[in-house]
């Protein structure tokens, strides 16, 4: 398996709360479960996991860390038996020094060589990564720990009636962490719209609170429909109305209002009323109103005659134009 640190994309000097946010942000996009499509999913998470039980534990980690076991989890070959000198010339009983690698300064291992010393003696007490060698007997050479940002921010969803979104509401939202929070919703929000709470996302020793991020979605409404910044809605008329005209009421979001319906006028036919859709950047959208004849329920037969009659006096094709 890779080294553990690359496969999280942290550092060596990370801290564990850096590496915990970074196996749950990626454990998460690379779920299996979200990506039924991807056939090396699953081999991605594996590794993930594999990462996480190596240095996401104290103890593994630390030995990971020592060269006492690699990237599996399994022990590393520490040497060979026999005696010599740290540079691996050979001994008088013959064979080779075996070395135990550390961390620390000072001597390791059956001969008195610590890893230090070795590498050191190698390059003439260099530095790696260019630095110099630190006095005193602790580790000749610099490691860039670096510093890795925590994702400490938390996302929620939150669904809001058409109506908060035009008039703004207080609503109140349940965190993963089991929290509770009123929220504000602003009037005018729009669907896909985020809301961010500062300092309201999770929490981690050393490092400011995360921010609370709340996505909003507007519910279907019963029969409102958005469109744009626009709204359409049916308008049920009787036959009469159709036919000899009149006024009726009309829903909007600011309350009822009268719509004048012609005389002879068919399903279908759609009205606009300026100003009652939803709010824009410049000004209000509008509300288109579509009316639908509905006959009453049940059978009628005095209105079935009357039919008949009309029918035979007035014959006529609304379907002429289709051939």
């Amino acid at each position: 398996m890779r080294d553990p640190y690359e496969v999280l994309g942290v550092q060596r000097g990370a801290s564990a709360a850096a590496i915990k946010s970074a196996y749950r942000k990626l454990a998460k996009k690379h779920h299996p479960d979200s990506n039924k499509n991807d056939p090396k999913a699953a081999e991605r998470f594996s590794e993930l996991n594999s990462a996480n039980e190596i240095i996401g534990d104290e103890d593994k980690r630390k030995q990971f860390d020592r060269g006492e076991i690699d990237a599996d989890g399994k022990p590393r070959f520490q040497g060979f038996p026999g005696g010599g000198d740290p540079r691996g010339r050979a001994a008088p009983g013959g064979g080779f020094e075996s070395y135990t690698f550390r961390s620390g300064g000072g001597p390791g291992g059956a001969g008195g060589a610590g890893f230090e010393e070795i590498l050191n003696s190698m390059f003439s007490g260099g530095a790696a990564r260019g630095g110099g060698a630190r006095p005193g007997r602790g580790s000749p050479f610099e490691f860039d720990t670096g510093t890795v940002g925590l994702d400490l921010d938390l996302s929620v969803a939150m669904t809001v009636s058409l109506e908060e979104s035009v008039h703004g509401a207080e609503k109140r939202v349940r965190l993963p962490t089991g929290k509770e929070l009123n929220v504000k919703i602003p009037a005018g929000v729009s669907a896909g719209q985020q809301i961010r709470l500062k300092g309201q996302g999770e929490t981690a020793a050393g490092h400011p609170p995360g921010d609370l991020l709340i996505t909003v979605s507007i519910a279907p409404h019963p029969f409102f429909k958005v469109d744009g910044s626009d709204l359409r809605v049916d308008l049920p008329i009787t036959l009469y109305e159709a036919v000899l005209g009149g006024k009726v009421r009309v829903p909007t979001l600011a309350g009822a209002v009268e719509l004048s319906i012609p005389k002879n006028t068919s399903s279908g036919r759609t009205f606009r009323l300026k100003g009652k859709g939803l709010p824009k950047t410049a000004g209000t959208g509008d509300l288109y109103v579509t009316t639908r004849i509905v006959l009453p329920d049940g059978n009628d037969a005095e209105l079935e005659a009357l039919m008949q009659k009309w029918r035979d006096g007035h014959p006529y094709n609304p379907r002429s134009d289709l051939g």
